[in-house]
């Protein structure tokens, strides 16, 4: 995938579809069935694949960190 279609097709997988993908590429790494240049492919998915996982994962947890931060106990606020 080049880089702008490769961004968008991460953009719309929430974290579990795209750690289940990254799930699978490390397999098919670890089996080392592929290609040389297949491995680089999958290397460079998996590597955009941990990365849009990271960032659900830190705004997951900005979002818990909003509900435990409440001035008054516990409260909701917006996360942008």
């Amino acid at each position: 995938m080049s880089g702008q279609t490769e961004k968008e097709g991460l953009a719309d997988l929430s974290f579990e579809e795209a750690l289940s993908q990254l799930e699978a590429i490390v397999r098919s790494l670890e089996a080392g069935r592929s290609t040389l240049a297949e491995a680089i492919g999958e290397y460079e998915r998996g590597a955009a694949l941990r990365r849009h996982c990271e960032q659900k994962l830190a705004e997951a947890e900005a979002k818990v960190q909003a509900v435990v931060e409440g001035r008054s106990g516990l409260s909701l606020r917006d996360v942008e």
